[in-house]
């Protein structure tokens, strides 16, 4: 009875040359050839993409959305704004100054399906930035986080496959679906397993697009954002990340609380670069389905952070101390992307570097900070 159980065991055994096993799968996926170059694009190019083109896009007068917005108008895009403009989720009026007489805006809410069936008619594009982005706000209120991160998200959808299948949609992930890091710098291969609800929701948004590229045809792409930081960033609050928080304490002359000392490692995309991300993956056809991380430079601790902070806006100080138990419980510790798979298939990289961004970030809030303080 016991051989006879062995050999049924072995009979079962899998075939490791086989097509589907895992090591065939880890070779595919592990393996670049040596002729794989980062892609070469033409960047007026994508731009043109988008001339006379009709887009939408949902949280617009937010911080990332509206530096997007401004760009598709320079690049003579017909743009539809369209924003809840709740209190404390990012949206500001002000954002949208540049382009105000440019763009058509449409204060609604992306859960409304009738709202969303109307204004989705006719749109050659839609960038998806409308989302609840506080990781601490998730855990406090996860019902809300739930109804924008994932019912929202089925809903734009579900509005797209009723009345626009031919849309292209670029959908802004976050790298909290990561979680904490088994490994460094974080690649589209590293399990996803969230330390909080924000992330979860972000991750459940991320594949509903995915599913409905694959099964309706709706071609869709996720851009996975790590730290963006410039002008127009929500700064009223530190529960939308730390660096707009940061921005505002210094330029208040105000004292930052560094928590476990400010030696944990992460990389910062300035917004410019981000919205050439968005447009590059809403003009490529090959990120259709697809997922992908951005990423810095190179990764900086937040105690150097701070210091270049400070030596460029000329005020401000800080101070370390312990982390409180409720931010504890969710932070990631070291983290950084890599941004790989976007330079290789896509041909996107950061091109400004922190130094830079840091001081056109600190020129636009000393010109503009009645608007945000």
């Amino acid at each position: 009875m016991l051989k006879r159980k062995i050999d049924t065991m072995q009979d079962m055994k899998i075939n490791t040359k086989s097509k589907n096993s895992k090591n065939e799968y880890l070779n595919r996926i592990n393996h670049i050839p040596k002729v794989l170059k980062p892609k070469i694009i033409n960047l007026n190019k994508i731009y043109e993409s988008y001339r006379n083109k009709n887009v939408m896009v949902t949280g617009g007068a937010g911080f990332i959305g509206s530096n997007l917005a401004i760009k598709l108008c320079e690049l003579g895009a017909n743009v539809l704004v369209v924003d809840s403009l709740i209190e404390d989720y990012g949206g500001n009026i002000f954002n949208l100054e540049p382009v105000k007489n440019k763009i058509k805006l449409n204060i609604a809410d992306v859960r409304t399906y009738p709202t969303m069936l109307y204004l989705v008619k006719d749109q050659d594009y839609i960038f998806n930035l409308a989302g609840q982005v506080s990781h601490i706000d998730s855990m406090i209120d996860p019902w809300t986080d739930l109804e924008i991160n994932c019912k929202s998200q089925l809903t734009i959808l579900e509005a797209c496959k009723k009345n626009n299948k031919d849309v292209k949609i670029v959908y802004a992930g976050t790298r909290q679906q990561y979680g904490k890091p088994n490994y460094l710098p974080v690649d589209e291969d590293h399990i996803v397993h969230p330390t909080d609800v924000n992330g979860i929701n972000k991750m459940a948004g991320e594949w509903y697009h995915i599913l409905y590229n694959n099964v309706y045809g709706i071609r869709a792409a996720s851009l996975r954002l790590v730290n963006t930081y410039g002008p127009r960033q929500l700064l009223k609050h530190d529960r939308q990340g730390f660096i707009g928080w940061f921005i505002k304490l210094i330029l208040e002359d105000k004292k930052i609380d560094l928590y476990g000392g400010g030696n944990q490692l992460r990389d910062f995309n300035f917004v410019d670069d981000v919205v050439d991300a968005f447009l590059i993956a809403g003009a490529d056809e090959k990120a259709n389905g697809n997922f992908y991380n951005l990423g810095g430079q190179s990764p900086i601790s937040l105690k150097d952070l701070v210091k270049l902070m400070i030596k460029i806006s000329g005020s401000g100080s800080f101070k370390e101390i312990p982390f409180p138990e409720e931010r504890k419980k969710i932070d990631i510790g070291d983290f950084y992307s890599d941004y790989t798979k976007i330079k290789f298939e896509l041909g996107w990289k950061p091109k400004i570097s922190i130094e830079e961004g840091l001081q056109k970030t600190f020129e636009y809030y000393k010109k503009y900070q009645n608007y945000y303080l």
